[in-house]
């Protein structure tokens, strides 16, 4: 029997192709803007319509194969991807200038890198004709089978194969990984919301956002009859997703699912991230790492540590169902040792069901709605 389900959000109950559709034309704007690398500031703006956004992300993630290849190693935020497809373009544009300016390219990658390591190299690039090559990364990644977090270390390989430089700069939570995160949320919350989102101003300036242009998996209050069925029938829910607070709260309010919710059941990247800040020692704590799933099951006022160092599996951890669209709630989920129910509405739609299967997901289901017919069957079987 089922006593609890927690959802995962993206793919699930919300469209990811908002937050595709920000981390392309993060990637874009970090390589072209001129507060970045500046390699084609005229071809840089913010006033884009539908059509723009569609070409820049065919560009950028190689009509999203770029994306699956990730999502298809277990890589589940936003975040990570923008820094993982940023920086292997800047390892390419290094390896273009190695010749002549190798010296320069030891002391850069000797080091994090800032907003200053990023000026001194646009002022180099400047000098010479770089070619971009988006389809490279496919290329790359097809050499390793690493997955999850060893994705972004791999790139300290890339380095060295490409550039001839030993480094171990590239890694999660870095400079840079925080300059991508930056650019990414003024794409997604807008000038209005991104202080409020991000404690910080905007370096660019004229993002409208995408908040208020979310997109729900299926209608808005069928999802909600979903919610109350479970509850009505003393299953309790709760949420872990890779969203940060604001995009997850202020959706959910709009949409009138929040008051379906325990706040202190809603886990965010915030969560993860102040975690992490607090305890470093247990990084990464993002999905595919169980921590937030963990943390909704037991409730946002169980203390941090506790939940980071929980014995797994936990005890009674069958009566428990995590649904998500994505091998890292998967993971998360075997972990756990609760059951897992994949839903076939994410990036990779029904083509995910091979995936499912050859990693024995308990349950695979066309849609979130099926939620409900599989929690009775459970019951009455």
């Amino acid at each position: 029997m089922i006593e609890t389900v927690l959802f995962d959000v993206d793919g699930v109950l919300l469209s990811e192709e908002r937050y595709f559709d920000a981390s392309a034309l993060t990637v874009w704007e970090l390589l072209y803007s001129n507060n970045y690398l500046g390699l084609n500031p005229k071809a840089f703006k913010t006033d884009l319509q539908d059509d723009d956004i569609s070409q820049i992300r065919e560009q950028v993630f190689q009509n999203d194969l770029v994306l699956k290849l990730m999502k298809a190693r277990g890589l589940n935020a936003n975040w990570d991807m923008i820094y993982l497809a940023f920086s292997h373009q800047l390892i390419h544009l290094l390896s273009q200038i190695r010749d002549v300016e190798q010296s320069l390219i030891n002391d850069w990658l000797a080091q994090d890198i800032n907003r200053e390591t990023l000026s001194a190299m646009k002022a180099i690039f400047a000098k010479y004709q770089l070619r971009i090559d988006y389809g490279a990364f496919i290329e790359d990644f097809k050499q390793t089978n690493a997955e999850k977090e060893e994705l972004l270390t791999f790139l300290n390989h890339v380095a060295e194969q490409k550039l001839g430089v030993k480094t171990t700069i590239f890694k999660r939570q870095s400079s840079l990984w925080d300059i991508c995160e930056h650019a990414s949320q003024e794409w997604y919350v807008g000038d209005e919301n991104i202080v409020a989102s991000t404690g910080k101003t905007s370096v660019q300036n004229g993002k409208p956002g995408f908040l208020n242009d979310e997109k729900t998996i299926g209608e808005p209050e069928a999802i909600g009859r979903l919610f109350q069925s479970l509850k009505d029938e003393g299953v309790s829910i709760g949420i872990g997703t890779g969203r940060p607070e604001l995009e997850t709260i202020e959706p959910f309010k709009h949409l009138g699912w929040l008051d379906y919710f325990d706040k202190d059941r809603i886990v965010t990247a915030d969560d993860v991230l102040h975690a992490e800040r607090d305890y470093p020692e247990h990084m990464p704590l993002a999905k595919p790492n169980p921590f937030s799933f963990i943390a909704s099951l037991l409730g946002k006022q169980t203390p941090v540590i506790d939940c980071i160092t929980k014995t797994l599996p936990l005890k009674n951890a069958e009566r428990v169902l995590i649904v998500g669209d994505s091998l890292a709630d998967l993971y998360a989920a075997k972990e756990i040792g609760c059951r897992f129910a994949a839903v076939l509405t994410g990036l990779s739609g029904k083509a995910a069901r091979a995936d499912f299967e050859a990693q024995n997901a308990d349950y695979i289901l066309d849609h979130v709605l099926d939620v409900r017919g599989l929690i009775t069957d459970l019951k009455e079987n």
